[in-house]
């Protein structure tokens, strides 16, 4: 994995997405693409005759705090002995990024969660962007400090098409792993069982060991949740499950509900 995107807007999810970019550019030598994408049309109204306007004062100000956070952020980056550059669009931040992210090995956004001061939140792009990237998304939980990049890696396998593509889309993330445990549970398993998921991996020289959970009265991401800290994972990997009609973008339960509630890294790749 050697092209690593990160989402750069002015929110509360800032600072993890950072951390979590550096500790894995440092631990693959990669190269960290920073997209800070400011969305000038949403500040632009429209009046009954056909025109548009926009509070100069208002696009200056907005402007003026990008560039703060650009100037901050380039700090860190100077100090750290590693590979970046740094792109500026206008536009719609999901459409930017994955248009930005064709050529890239992972996507690093975080999931929202509601702050306790002013700052904003993280934008709700990570459905969409999950859905059509052609690289897996690395969705940083609030509280992030660090990314253990060879730390135990969970698999959640239901022997699906989009649990098979995120196998073969992070084999760059798990071969660094100390571990690699690859988890079913028992009410959701398939024709296509995991001693398959782990023979592919065998034979791109990864080791991993078959774990079956039952999901007694839990819902399945309470069950995926529950092995991930029990196996101390330090991400979880998974299909994500959707599919998008026109702009609308529609996540499984299971996907949507782990976006929701996670403290591990999530890696999805649809």
């Amino acid at each position: 994995m050697k092209s690593i995107l990160l989402h750069i807007h002015d929110d509360h999810g800032q600072a993890e997405r950072l951390a979590v970019a550096l500790d894995l550019a440092h631990a693959h030598q990669s190269h960290i693409t920073c997209v800070q994408v400011t969305p000038f049309n949403s500040y632009v109204v429209g009046d009954p005759f056909g025109g548009l306007y926009a509070s100069s004062q208002l696009l200056e100000a907005i402007q003026a705090r990008d560039d703060e956070e650009r100037e901050r952020i380039e700090q860190r980056l100077k100090s750290e002995d590693i590979s970046w550059d740094w792109e500026h669009v206008d536009g719609n931040a999901a459409d930017a990024l994955v248009s930005r992210g064709r050529l890239a090995d992972v996507l690093i956004l975080s999931r929202q969660n509601k702050g306790q001061d002013d700052t904003p939140e993280p934008l709700p792009i990570v459905a969409d962007v999950a859905i059509h990237a052609r690289a897996p998304v690395l969705v940083v939980p609030p509280g992030t400090t660090r990314f253990n990049a060879d730390g135990p890696v969970v698999i959640a396998w239901n022997g699906s098409i989009e649990a098979a593509h995120s196998l073969r889309l992070t084999l760059s993330f798990l071969r660094l792993a100390t571990e690699v445990h690859i988890v079913t549970i028992s009410s959701d398993t398939s024709d296509f069982p995991p001693t398959d998921a782990s023979r592919y991996l065998a034979r791109h020289g990864i080791g991993s060991q078959l774990h079956e959970r039952p999901q007694e009265r839990r819902t399945l991401p309470q069950a995926l949740l529950a092995a991930a800290r029990e196996l101390a994972a330090s991400s979880l990997v998974m299909g994500a499950y959707g599919h998008s009609r026109l702009r609308e973008t529609v996540l499984g339960g299971v996907t949507r509900d782990l976006l929701s509630d996670t403290s591990v890294p999530l890696l999805l790749a649809h």
